[in-house]
């Protein structure tokens, strides 16, 4: 049986077929989210470290649990900082920015699907950080 090279890619899709693409790769240091709209080339991605990652799957679970009441901001450092900020209007959106890549929102109809697939992207990042990464040209 062969097993999959990273990188990583899957496709999230909501109720009325929009995209959301999340892809994990190895980096320096650990492993790389990218978070895209594939339906806009060229438009803002997020680009996360494992720890805004993990924040980031954290924030969904809060701002679910919170929305009504709201839900202070959340920041990640680093190669790959982030800021997190839940917006309520008009349509509820976890609203990433960060230094280079500007702003990018995703609707609160990918929250469920975006935080189980954080799941299966951060484990896969742990085995980045405990292995070398191999490369094959």
């Amino acid at each position: 049986m062969r097993f999959p090279l990273f990188p990583r890619i899957r496709e999230i899709v909501d109720d009325v077929g929009t995209r959301l693409r999340v892809s994990i790769d190895a980096c320096p240091g650990g492993a790389l989210t990218v978070i895209e709209d594939p339906g806009r080339p060229g438009a803002a991605r997020v680009l996360l470290d494992a720890c805004g990652t993990e924040l980031l799957g954290g924030y969904i679970m809060s701002a679910r649990l919170a929305l009504a009441s709201g839900l202070p901001d959340e920041f990640t450092a680093g190669a790959f900082a982030a800021s997190f900020h839940l917006a309520r209007e008009p349509e509820p959106a976890i609203v990433i920015r960060q230094p280079e890549g500007g702003r990018f929102a995703i609707p609160a109809a990918f929250w469920d699907k975006l935080y189980a697939e954080l799941c299966m992207v951060i484990a896969h990042g742990r085995r980045f950080d405990r292995e070398p990464a191999v490369r094959l040209h």
